[in-house]
């Protein structure tokens, strides 16, 4: 007996033991996964509230300085953030947008209500030229998104004729004539946008049917063929990906768009508020990501199922925070405040992109400006960098890298109520640069971690990088004032072969391992 009790203590202390173990994170670099598609970090500008006009877009005439309309400040910031992509004009607005009215003298366009987005006047001064010239100077890639909703398949056809073609037909001529010589670059073409919802509260047979009809007649100059893809579902429904990977065999399809938002409460009537918040809304928001994994992963199996050469991405080209409108604001602006909060759900986000490389190929933030999780707030000329932002560029370094497989062995578990999540997560890629990047999240925002790194079975002699945090949950940037939240330059070195990140409470840290 007494052996017996002797031998469970034994057992006890062990299993104790283990429990206690510090967080140990294990890269293994000799077995290379998919690249990272620089687009994951893609961007979505809609023609909602502030968001283009006065956020982006001032005219030539203003004051405040601009190139061709387009201000300095905002451009000059999305530029240092290396944005790959810009996803216009929306969104549920792009299934009431007419080209057409976008083009010529903009004195001579047409005014409509913005039924979609506050009812308020659109003059249409920001259209397809504007647009372009626009992620000319971002240095770019362009996803435009078609009219399925009340559009036609002739008028998305001559949008693309007008855009790319480069004869002497009437279209070329006419895109002359308003400015441009030569064609555009259309890299992402979208037939539709939501289609189960604002585009048509569609079912997904009837959806592929009409694809299938518009995609028929959606034809470029081979050099300039973008792209196309197809309206998906949406959070965890998998029936859209389904139908359309069965029934868009033969035609033009390249990938299939799928949307998910975070809700603190996870209710659209009550979402929650983007500043004083409960620490069960912190980790809420945060543990949404483990849904968004489990999102991706189930409707890349079905993908799997029906495209085993892996030729159809997954785009999850609408996602980000979604919260109760700022109090004062016209609620069809989607004004909300940005916090530290939302920058290390960003970061969770790109680590769940990161971990499904293969399938997921792009994703846009929603979105660039002023309109839910925004990397930029502004107010007439005044300007400030999101919390969103920094963690965008931060994890600049992971666009185009090659993806390593990163474990961590007794990872704590981060729990409030009946909510739980992992309370470190990391990912890891060699970038093109050929260094070895490493992204980390401390979601705790009461407890900072102490982690130990390998590459294999060795330790890096160093890591130098940038962190983010702050002393609040609800931490901000605003506009007049000092910013809460910036990057704060970070490094460590290895000591008896052993190297030791340290994370703060709610933290994000993207750090270069050498060595």
């Amino acid at each position: 007996m007494k052996k017996q009790l002797l031998a469970l203590v034994a057992t006890l202390a062990v299993g104790a033991s283990a429990l206690a173990a510090d967080p140990k994170l294990v890269i293994n670099a000799d077995q290379p996964g998919p690249v990272i598609h620089r687009n994951i970090y893609g961007q979505f500008a809609e023609h909602l509230g502030t968001g283009i006009y006065e956020g982006m877009w001032v005219g030539p005439e203003s004051k405040i300085p601009n190139v061709r309309g387009w201000r300095k400040d905002v451009i000059g910031a999305l530029k240092d953030l290396k944005v790959p992509l810009v996803r216009w004009p929306g969104g549920c607005f792009a299934d009431e947008y007419h080209w057409r009215e976008g083009i010529g003298p903009r004195s001579k366009r047409p005014v409509k209500v913005n039924t979609t987005w506050g009812g308020v006047p659109e003059n249409n001064a920001v259209g397809t030229h504007e647009f372009f010239d626009l992620v000319e100077q971002l240095g770019a890639e362009a996803y435009v998104n078609g009219n399925l909703g009340t559009g036609s398949p002739q008028e998305m056809a001559e949008w693309l004729e007008y855009m790319t073609a480069e004869g002497n037909s009437t279209l070329a001529q006419m895109r002359r004539k308003n400015g441009r010589d030569k064609p555009f670059r259309v890299h992402y073409f979208a037939v539709g946008n939501e289609s189960w919802g604002c585009g048509g509260n569609m079912r997904p047979e009837y959806y592929v049917d009409l694809y299938r009809q518009a995609a028929t007649f959606l034809k470029t100059p081979e050099k300039n063929r973008p792209l196309f893809i197809a309206s998906g579902g949406h959070d965890a429904r998998t029936d859209w990906t389904e139908v359309l990977a069965k029934g868009l065999k033969g035609v033009p399809f390249d990938a299939i768009s799928h949307h998910g938002y975070t809700l603190p409460t996870g209710k659209w009537e009550k979402k929650g508020s983007a500043v004083g918040f409960p620490e069960a809304e912190w980790i809420s928001t945060l543990a949404h990501t483990q849904k968004i994994d489990e999102w991706v992963r189930k409707n890349t199996a079905i993908l799997d199922q029906h495209d085993p050469a892996k030729k159809v991405g997954l785009y999850f080209d609408e996602w980000g925070s979604w919260y109760d409108p700022e109090p004062g604001s016209n609620p069809g602006f989607l004004v909300q405040r940005n916090t530290l909060r939302d920058a290390l759900l960003a970061a969770l986000h790109f680590h769940v992109f990161h971990a499904n490389a293969e399938r997921v190929k792009m994703s846009n933030v929603a979105q660039m400006v002023n309109v839910l999780q925004a990397m930029i707030l502004t107010s007439k000329d005044q300007l400030v960098l999101t919390p969103t932002y920094h963690a965008f560029k931060l994890y600049a370094p992971f666009q185009d890298a090659t993806s390593l497989p990163a474990k961590i062995d007794h990872n704590p578990v981060y729990k409030v109520g009946a909510t739980e999540m992992p309370g470190l997560s990391a990912t890891a890629a060699r970038g093109k640069d050929g260094k070895l990047y490493l992204g980390l999240v401390n979601a705790n925002p009461n407890q900072p971690a102490a982690l130990t790194v390998q590459v294999g079975s060795a330790a890096p002699k160093s890591a130098r990088g940038q962190l983010l945090t702050a002393g609040a949950m609800d931490a901000q940037n605003e506009l007049g004032k000092a910013p809460q939240v910036v990057p704060q330059a970070y490094e460590a070195q290895a000591t008896d072969g052993q190297l030791t990140l340290k994370l703060p409470a709610k933290s994000v840290l993207v750090v270069t391992l050498e060595g």
